[in-house]
């Protein structure tokens, strides 16, 4: 497949195009060459595959950047400060996921995965199904609920073939550390290793039978207590890799 991946020069977005780039072409879409400077130290420089650089929030770019393309997974998000009068946020988030839903739509790309965020554990006790949604209200929280909605209306209003995974927080078990760059210690429930996080993203872009559905993706086996987490191994088949039991 040639598979597109937003936000690719990210702390998650260089481990999905890092698995992908084995089997599959892939184009890598981030805002700009200073996207790359973050993670270089760590991940170093990509060259598997096409880089393009634009703003997510300009459906031409997008539009452009979906040409010839077999599928996506959606993983930008705003990195800056979420503040009331901030509208990138907004452009980025909402804004973004529109332009790539809807250019999606018209070039008739049959393959979405979309990457949500959740709480691995309900503040008041439900089980996190695929139908409960998270319940906090910051605005990085309200956007994360709005993008998972706009996918369900995507899908039930124009039949598109969306997954939408749910980490909590993502960590790098293999380097011990987490997206923030510190050691990892105590780790608490729902926690998921990026690269056990990149693997579902090849399986749900490669599982054709699912048309539509959510999945709460952690690494801790606690985790099957409080959210459908083993959803993801009994449709998708993944299996989680990463020993985060050293880091307790």
């Amino acid at each position: 497949m040639k598979i597109i991946v937003f936000g690719a020069a990210g702390w998650l977005g260089r481990a999905i195009i890092m698995n992908l780039s084995k089997y599959h072409t892939v184009r890598a879409f981030d805002y700009g060459p200073e996207a790359w400077d973050t993670w270089r130290d760590i991940d170093g420089d990509w060259s598997d595959g096409e880089i393009v650089h634009g703003e997510i929030s300009d459906y031409n770019v997008v539009n452009l950047a979906l040409e010839g393309m077999d599928a996506i997974v959606h993983t930008a998000v705003y990195g800056g400060a979420y503040s009331s009068d901030n509208p990138d946020p907004f452009l980025v988030n909402l804004k973004g996921l529109w332009n790539v839903l809807d250019a999606a739509r018209q070039q008739n790309i049959p393959r979405i995965v979309h990457i949500g965020s959740c709480q691995t554990v309900h503040p008041e006790g439900v089980f996190f199904t695929a139908d409960v949604r998270r319940p906090d209200a910051s605005l990085y929280a309200v956007t994360k609920r709005l993008q998972e909605e706009m996918c369900r209306q995507f899908h039930e209003g124009h039949g598109q073939s969306i997954v939408v995974l749910r980490p909590d927080y993502i960590v790098d078990s293999r380097l011990g550390i987490g997206k923030s760059r510190e050691p990892l210690v105590n780790l608490r429930n729902g926690c998921v290793c990026r690269h056990d996080l990149a693997q579902a993203c090849h399986l749900a872009l490669t599982n054709t039978a699912v048309a539509f559905d959510i999945f709460h993706i952690v690494g801790m086996p606690e985790a099957a207590t409080t959210c459908n987490v083993l959803r993801s191994k009994e449709v998708l088949g993944l299996e989680y890799k990463a020993d985060l039991d050293q880091y307790r």
